[in-house]
């Protein structure tokens, strides 16, 4: 089989009818002339010909060294018959590899250009049949999977071994599982690496192989990185990450809770619950990765659709907390990146259309995406994001770095406008006991905030949260202090999580 039929598989999947491939550039899957979401990285001269396989040995080679041009037919395992354009980019030189491109139409009416038939190669070259019905464009494809990204989860007992390595790590109340090639696996607890005791060296394509297809592999041998989803019934559900490293496969699992928590139960050192009362506006958690910026985003949501009546929708990569509404009092809509919806601005777009009264965003990765929050916090909406941020002012430059100069000064009106608050947080391990103390940062809108972002003064953000203490607003460094003087976590990692050093010394000696 060829390699290049797991991408044919993609294409037959989401309707397509047309895959271009070409050396150094990333392959393109098309339908009616229209691109398709295809995430793969541009492939090098060595991947392109290991893709087209026998389709071009050496005699096809040399020919099309020759002519410059070939036409032939392919029929992958599936029965699908493509139709087969071979390119050379460029004059090729008498000897060595050259550029090419190869394109595959799917279900094409007129005949190939005949060439020579060989057994154990592609099929001689003869009308292809007309398809049985037009390709579904893309607007009413039901679902999107996505080539990196798994299209539902799996089924953890299909990996027995994966499944005992899954509930030892639930067994230690671990958030993350870490496995490579020929390592045994570890865990982290409380933010700390450690190997399972227990665990012999992995051998990963046996522990992951009853898990992936064709597409999968696919997408692992051209070095990308794949998401899957995996439950195990009252085990839970797991995020994974499966990569290549230089000694073979990797993996990286997020061990996910079964539902949102309550806010009591983050043990936040402020509180956050007149948030739940805003009408409207965007209000950020920031924080980085393990930082638990989604169980605060989860647990703000949850309270909210409880206290009041509402429509709620989330776009989330994937899923993690399961929100429950008071019955009867508010509607839950979670979706999914790569399963409900396509992608996170295609998403949003959707949602104002939708009528929500609270959008739920997993996370503002770029441009399209902040702006389109913006724009449902402007108008009426009520927006909770996360945003991949170590202070509440780098948050905001974050979101005006996305945008060219010329547009910044409208972006600083339309956040001094529509901004309530940023919630930038750590989590420390506690001085004593397992177990880790979320410390926060919080900064409010006031008359005083907006109009420093208007004016573009977030260098003056610092000294607002100093003194904003009636406003609801603390920084980071003092909530640090009052857990060192309380007690719950040591001096040493409050130095470590602390973004201004000279500032927590100051609040340590005050106290």
């Amino acid at each position: 089989m060829a390699g290049v039929d797991s991408l044919l598989k993609m294409v037959v999947a989401q309707a397509g009818d047309e895959l271009r491939l070409s050396t150094d550039e990333a392959p393109r899957m098309l339908t009616h002339g229209a691109p398709l979401r295809l995430s793969i990285p541009a492939t090098s001269d060595d991947i392109l010909r290991h893709l087209l396989g026998p389709l071009l040995d050496p005699e096809r080679e040399a020919e099309l060294r020759r002519r410059g041009r070939l036409e032939l037919e392919h029929v992958t395992e599936e029965g699908q018959r493509f139709t087969v354009e071979l390119k050379s980019r460029g004059a090729a030189p008498p000897t060595g590899a050259f550029p090419i491109e190869a394109i595959f139409r799917r279900g094409a009416a007129s005949a190939p250009r005949p060439t020579a038939a060989r057994a154990g190669s592609a099929a001689p070259a003869q009308a292809a049949p007309a398809p049985a019905s037009a390709p579904t464009p893309p607007s009413a494809i039901a679902s999107f999977p996505s080539p990196s990204s798994s299209s539902a989860p799996r089924d953890a007992e299909q990996a027995p071994e994966l499944a005992r390595l899954l509930q030892r790590a639930v067994a230690l109340f671990a958030t993350d599982l870490h496995l490579a090639e020929g390592e045994p696996a570890s865990v982290r607890i409380d933010g700390a690496l450690r190997r399972l005791d227990d665990s012999h060296p992995l051998r990963l394509d046996a522990l992951f192989g009853p898990l992936l297809d064709d597409a999968v592999r696919a997408q692992l041998a051209l070095g990308h990185s794949v998401d899957l989803a995996l439950s195990q019934g009252e085990l839970g559900r797991f995020r994974i990450n499966l990569y290549r490293i230089a000694g073979g496969l990797a993996a990286a699992v997020r061990i996910l809770p079964r539902s949102a928590p309550a806010i009591s139960e983050l043990h936040l050192p402020v509180e956050l619950d007149d948030l739940l009362d805003l009408p409207h506006g965007l209000v950020l958690i920031c924080g980085a990765t393990g930082s638990g910026k989604s169980a605060t985003l989860a647990a703000l949501a949850q309270a909210a659709v409880r206290r009041r009546s509402m429509l709620l929708i989330s776009l989330e990569d994937p899923i993690e907390y399961v929100i429950h509404p008071r019955e009867g009092a508010s509607l839950v809509r979670q979706r999914q990146i790569g399963r409900d919806v396509r992608d996170f601005p295609t998403g949003l777009r959707d949602a104002l259309r939708e009528d929500p009264d609270l959008l739920l965003i997993g996370e503002m990765r770029d441009r399209e995406s902040i702006s389109l929050a913006i724009t449902a916090a402007e108008t009426g909406r009520l927006v909770l994001a996360t945003l991949h941020s170590r202070g509440t002012a780098s948050a905001i430059d974050r979101i005006l770095d996305s945008y060219p100069a010329g547009q910044q000064s409208q972006v600083r009106i339309q956040l001094a406008e529509a901004l309530r608050a940023v919630i930038a947080q750590r989590l420390l391990p506690r001085a004593r006991g397992p177990g880790r103390v979320p410390a926060v940062e919080v900064l409010r809108r006031t008359h005083t905030v907006a109009n420093l972002l208007r004016e573009g003064r977030t260098a003056q953000l610092a000294t607002v949260l100093q003194s904003g203490g009636k406003e609801g607003m603390i920084p980071l460094e003092r909530c640090l202090a009052d857990l060192v003087r309380s007690g719950q976590v040591s001096r040493d990692s409050a130095r470590a999580a602390a973004n201004d050093l000279n500032a927590l010394e100051d609040y340590l000696v005050r106290a």
